[in-house]
């Protein structure tokens, strides 16, 4: 077996040519398409299904005595937008050096990357250790697939440290914000629209909600790299007809959380802050983060630096990931962001990644996982 073939760059392009915009999902696709060069390493292959004909893919090898490295990343992309795009999205077309398609940034490039780096790392013959790679159906519509991944940790082997190829331009970083996601409702009565005094204006109660909840202060201390807590007031619905009291409205809310900023207890003060609504949690992903002095962190760290020709420095992203799920089914493994793509690109018409990195994504990858497997 060739390590080199299919390159990095080449698997991403014929993982951009696969159509796996969420809704509806075809991870199916993408799944059939890596197993091969998976299996063909000697990686012991397990898919779990979150929903019908809706896979994550686990891919497990080990060498030795030491739990496993877990390489994390999602099959799906992001829907294609109304925008127009100058680019066949599914083309995987190369110009200027850049590689276009949807999935280029968010995350087919990484993708490819995790799976050329675990082929040449099972060329090489390890010593110890192992590789596992939980590349997940439904991050996109909040993770779903990795969160009942890690409803069944067996299958990531005990894996005590992971790395999510998510877009960073290959400059590792910490963790990100949590995501915390709700639905307020509130119950009015009807009334007709020219005796509103006989009613109970559900709109209004919605409306006065949002105005204090978006005036509320959390009392989280901003974080040195993710910053403040915020929250943004998605959308707002209610009522039948403009001559009709509306008897029931909801607001939608997302909140941006920091680290150790526990989403019970945000929840619950949203609760106390509003006792009329009625609440109910839509997607929730709490904050991850890292301590850059943790010896695998550092490593990572040196071998990005080694690759990159500079220093990278501590940050973190606004963005939620699979890290959510995976980092608390592990026990708190430290975890690193580190992807070959641009963030600002990904969700964009006409996204792309820069073609050489997807190739240096893939070394350090690499180099990663041969420093945890002890050559």
């Amino acid at each position: 077996m060739d390590p080199q073939r299919p390159s990095a760059l080449e698997l991403t392009r014929q993982l951009i040519q696969i159509d796996s915009c969420n809704p509806p999902g075809g991870e199916a696709s993408v799944a059939e398409l890596i197993s091969p060069l998976l299996a063909e390493a000697g990686f012991e292959l397990t898919t779990d299904e979150f929903a019908p004909g809706r896979p994550s893919l686990i891919a497990r090898q080990s060498w030795g005595e030491g739990p496993p490295l877990c390489f994390s990343g999602h099959l799906d992309t992001v829907p294609l937008g109304g925008e127009s795009w100058r680019f066949n999205p599914f083309g995987a077309d190369i110009a200027e050096g850049k590689l276009y398609g949807r999935g280029a940034s968010d995350m087919k490039s990484g993708i490819a990357a995790m799976v050329v780096a675990a082929r040449a790392l099972a060329a090489a013959g390890p010593s110890r250790a192992g590789l596992v790679l939980a590349l997940s159906a439904a991050e996109e519509t909040g993770c779903e697939g990795a969160f009942h991944l890690a409803e069944r940790p067996q299958l990531l082997g005990g894996a005590t440290a992971v790395l999510v190829g998510e877009p960073t331009a290959n400059r590792p970083q910490l963790g990100h914000k949590g995501a915390l996601w709700l639905k307020l409702a509130w119950q009015g009565k009807a009334a007709h629209g020219s005796m509103p005094h006989l009613g109970d204006n559900a709109i209004l109660k919605a409306a006065r909600g949002a105005l204090t909840l978006q005036e509320h202060d959390f009392k989280v201390p901003p974080h040195p790299h993710l910053g403040e807590t915020t929250l943004n007031l998605g959308t707002i619905s209610g009522g039948h007809k403009v001559n009709i009291v509306p008897d029931a409205a909801e607001i939608q809310v997302d909140l941006r959380t920091l680290p150790g900023q526990g989403h019970d207890e945000t929840a619950a003060a949203v609760a106390a802050l509003l006792p009329e609504a009625q609440i109910e949690r839509l997607k929730d992903a709490e904050a991850i983060w890292s301590q850059p002095d943790d010896p695998w962190v550092a490593s990572v760290f040196e071998v990005a630096a080694k690759h990159l020709g500079e220093t990278p420095q501590p940050a973190g992203a606004a963005y939620f990931t699979d890290g959510s799920a995976l980092k608390g089914a592990l026990g708190g493994a430290p975890t690193v962001l580190l992807g070959p793509g641009q963030a600002e690109c990904a969700h964009i018409a006409d996204e792309w990644c820069w073609a050489e990195d997807i190739q240096t994504a893939a070394d350090i990858y690499l180099d990663v996982a041969r420093a945890w497997c002890d050559f």
